[in-house]
């Protein structure tokens, strides 16, 4: 087989994976998006604050210890204990509940049928406060994230395709572990929606709020529970972004590249979301491996939005979306 060939099927491969982490942060969207109508902007945030807030409970890091030292004159960092990863993650999942719960008591509940854009606009709001706010509460450094996830090179991987092709493929056992966990994340929240009463409530929610309240569907309930839901995902995205490239300011921008995954896949769409990131990351791979070098490089950082607009053009709704028809 080719070289040329070889080194295109690695480099889609990799890119089905960095797919997959993009699809995780579009889960995030989709849920809110799907049980509220609103496209949520601080779900990037979201991954970044969990993921610092796991790494400081790891750690047993003091919250707030710059501002309470710079206030009192201490110098305590830490508490003097590490948390054990499992419980670690257990105790970020429940802030991320507490957070959702703290959104609805104090935003969403003031907001109920108010125009999409002012809650679009309240979570641009949130996303600068978050954003702020984990900075303080845990320190804006690079930050380690190790919670036992699988590195490096794939050694069965690399050895049975070496055998096969004589060239062995360079595929991140961090990847792999990504793509198991977002398949099983998606069945999940596939059968969530569809088949259990609170799924077909968020539905509801969707399509009108007001109706929703006339049949007795607690609006508050469903709001805490998808954003809840949100922060799960947002949890285990930050886990996946942060054990790969540290916790730090730049994770926040990857729903920046979420944003095309969405417009592929659909608003509403779970599958969508999974097959729109997959899209993205292959195309952009691919596309840097065989017209990049021709046209100066660095074509991974415009490729997914030129993508996206094509189908804003041609298919507003997505792949997976449903068209809305306005009658009159």
């Amino acid at each position: 087989m080719p070289d040329q060939l070889l080194f295109a099927i690695e480099v889609a491969l990799n890119g089905l994976m960095t797919g997959v982490l993009y699809a995780l942060v579009a889960l995030g969207f989709v849920l809110i998006f799907k049980a509220s109508g609103v496209f949520n902007y601080a779900q990037g945030v979201m991954a970044l604050f969990a993921a610092m807030t796991l790494v400081g409970i790891q750690k047993g890091q003091v919250p707030f210890a710059h501002l309470i030292n710079s206030i009192f004159g201490t110098d305590i960092h830490h508490f003097g204990w590490h948390v054990p990863s499992i419980i670690a993650i257990i105790l970020t999942a429940g802030v991320m509940v507490l957070f959702a719960w703290i959104v609805e008591r104090y935003i969403l509940k003031h907001l109920v049928n108010q125009p999409e854009i002012i809650l679009f606009m309240a979570t641009i709001g949130l996303t600068y406060f978050m954003e702020g706010f984990g900075d303080l509460m845990w320190g804006a450094d690079l930050k380690r994230l190790d919670v036992g996830l699988p590195q490096g090179i794939n050694d069965m991987i690399d050895i049975t395709t070496a055998e096969w092709f004589g060239y062995g493929f360079f595929i991140d056992n961090l990847d792999i572990v990504a793509t198991i966990i977002a398949a099983i994340l998606v069945a999940g929240l596939i059968l969530f929606s569809q088949y259990t009463k609170q799924g077909r409530a968020m539905r509801a929610v969707a399509d009108d709020h007001q109706a929703a309240l006339s049949v007795g569907i607690s609006l508050r309930f469903i709001w805490v529970l998808v954003w809840s839901l949100a922060g799960f995902v947002a949890l285990v995205a930050g886990m996946m972004w942060g054990a790969k490239s540290g916790v730090q300011f730049s994770l926040s921008l990857i729903a920046l590249k979420a944003l095309p995954v969405l417009m592929l896949g659909g608003f509403t769409s779970i599958p969508g979301a999974i097959v729109g990131g997959l899209i993205i990351g292959v195309g952009e791979k691919l596309f840097e491996f065989s017209i990049g070098p021709l046209i100066g490089g660095a074509t991974e950082n415009w490729f997914a939005y030129v993508l996206a607009l094509l189908f804003l053009v041609f298919r507003p709704q997505g792949l997976f979306g449903e068209k809305i028809i306005e009658r009159v």
